[in-house]
């Protein structure tokens, strides 16, 4: 082991040697171009209210800005039309909101790209997303034919090569560069992989092909490639292509560098070394038109890729409110001074919102006459109630923890929603740092103590009793007369349960809430040109270095609550 840890160490000191050089020591920038992505554009609509919020009450269940949109759209391309260096536009899919059954919403957006293009000659190119496109069966609807026929000018006409029963194809964006645009997406299920084994293939052997051109080739698709939150894989297995790691091992060891996706709607970047030592760097941006509204900018040459972004802090509220019916004064005056942290309270309504209405029976899939029926209402209700109830003051979290010995930290939320939605809007908006000692999360786990101290002690041992007999029943067996003293479920002392929850939540809290091993929103990774075996063992250096620190820290932080336990717990 000490001889593991000896050759981490010197490959680390090793791999310092070799820093990627900062943007005042770049070669010539060879292309600058925007990254935009889950666009959402929406038909515009009255308000319709989902709560008594008097501003935010109108946020939909999945934050998306729909009523905006076509304002934020709007802002983006004046963005990229005054920045002189900004040569092209890629779009990673979901352009539309709903434009797999209305094909409308593609017809109205793809006049905005079409009056950018004969304005600025700056070239958009698409692909779709699984907002966009479908089998097309029913009237207004959209298939993958009628996708590339409106967004033609966008990409497909520029096309060298396509993937047939799909919209894939590839383009070259100047002398250097070619996209390979993949279709990601399944026809037959709406937010569903479709990245099958031909379609890895044809994009291996595009991208072989372009670097035998002389060309370095960059993928763009909806899906990710690689995992943007904890184990994405299981939690979010819609959002990440099938197999994930090996075709990034196969994507890496075919020379692709560069891999831009949306469809989580966060902004994370992360990268992939190979067996062999090559990089990939999958940057998922989030959507545009939902907080932080933001989008990328990409600076290339050879020796370095410069990637930083631009947010929407502004859009046309006076139209906006002529245009729909529904908007105050008071919406206009918060829009007006930043539409950015606008976004921001817009998001948070939205998710607790929808995490809310998710409490209900028919959204948690419980039958009445379940088994288990009673547990899960009771520990529902109780959630609800407590996320719901004021952090401080008389009657608030903070007091009825005190009496349980928990202590809750002073701070300026509002109650416990105000803080679990803070955490989700930093994962949206990238760069998130959340250290399990620091308040916001603190905050977090100490009231999720006391949801498990209070609604444990609320479920008495007979409802214990009978959902363990029904579970058993259920395979055959009869539990025992002294199940109860067996299962010691007299769960009024809760501190080992405590101390177990906190064991199994924090790494999963940590590896969410902290960032991976690189920088989200702005930062270098090495250029196309950075290929020489010598990279490639500071590339496998690099790896081991951030894996053996993250294993370290993530042993510590399980040590330290196991070991600390409910002493860290109640403060």
């Amino acid at each position: 082991m000490k001889k593991i840890i000896a050759l981490l160490l010197i490959l680390s000191l090793v791999a310092t040697l070799f820093v990627v050089p900062t943007s005042a020591a770049w070669s010539i920038v060879d292309t600058t171009f925007a990254v935009a992505s889950d666009l959402h554009y929406e038909l515009q609509e009255d308000l319709e209210w989902f709560s008594e919020d008097p501003i935010f009450g109108y946020a939909n269940r999945r934050a998306a800005m729909e009523n905006e949109s076509r304002y934020i759209i709007a802002e983006f391309l004046n963005q990229c039309a005054d920045n002189d260096k900004i040569e092209f536009v890629l779009i990673p899919g979901d352009i539309s909101n709903e434009g797999r059954a209305i094909k409308q919403q593609h017809l109205e957006i793809v006049e905005m790209f079409r009056k950018f293009e004969q304005e600025t000659g700056k070239q958009i190119y698409v692909i779709n997303g699984n907002h966009d496109a479908g089998k097309g069966e029913k009237e207004g609807e959209t298939s993958l034919e009628d996708f590339r026929e409106i967004y033609y000018e966008f990409g497909f006409n520029e096309a060298l090569s396509t993937m047939e029963g799909n919209l894939s194809y590839t383009a070259d964006l100047n002398e250097k560069y070619r996209l390979i645009a993949s279709d990601s997406c399944d026809i037959n299920r709406s937010t569903g992989d479709g990245m099958t084994e031909d379609r890895v293939e044809w994009v291996i052997n595009e991208a072989e092909k372009a670097i035998s051109e002389s060309k370095y080739p960059i993928l763009m698709m909806h899906h990710n490639l690689l995992d943007h939150m904890p184990v994405q894989s299981v939690l979010s297995k819609d959002f990440i292509i099938r197999n994930h790691i090996s075709v990034a091992e196969k994507f890496a060891n075919a020379g692709i560098k560069l891999v831009f996706t949306g469809h989580e709607h966060c902004s994370d970047a992360n990268t992939f070394t190979s067996t062999k030592g090559k990089q990939i760097t999958d940057f998922a941006t989030t959507a545009l038109t939902m907080y932080p509204l933001q989008y990328r900018i990409m600076e290339l040459s050879d020796e370095s890729i410069y990637y930083d972004v631009a947010t929407i802090e502004k859009i046309d509220t006076e139209n906006l409110k002529d245009d729909v019916v529904g908007y105050t004064d008071a919406h206009i005056e918060e829009m007006n001074k930043g539409m950015n942290a606008y976004a921001k309270q817009f998001l948070k309504n939205g998710v607790e919102w929808r995490l809310e209405r998710g409490f209900q029976d028919e959204q948690l899939g419980i039958d009445k006459g379940a088994f288990y029926y009673d547990l899960v209402r009771k520990a529902v209700d109780a959630l609800n109630d407590i996320l719901n109830t004021p952090l401080y003051g008389d009657g608030g979290v903070q007091e009825m923890a005190l009496e349980k010995g928990i202590i809750i930290p002073d701070s300026d939320y509002i109650d416990g929603w105000d803080v679990a939605t803070e955490l989700v809007a930093a994962h949206y908006a990238g760069e998130e740092n959340y250290p399990l000692m620091e308040k916001d999360v603190t905050i977090l786990l100490r009231t999720m103590c006391l949801i498990l101290d209070t609604e444990l002690a609320m479920i008495t041992e007979e409802e214990l009793m009978s959902a363990a007999t029904a579970l058993t029943a259920l395979y055959g067996a009869t539990p025992p007369d002294d199940l109860a003293e067996k299962l010691k479920l007299d769960l009024g002392i809760s501190h080992g349960a405590q101390s177990f929850l906190l064991a199994l939540v924090s790494p999963l809290l940590d590896s969410f809430a902290n960032d991976d091993n690189v920088p989200d929103n702005k930062g270098v990774i090495k250029g196309y040109a950075r290929t020489s075996s010598a990279d490639s063992f500071i590339n496998i250096a690099g790896e081991l270095d951030f894996s053996f620190t993250k294993l370290i820290e993530t042993l510590k932080t399980i040590l330290t609550y196991v070991f600390k336990g409910i002493e860290y717990i109640k403060g």
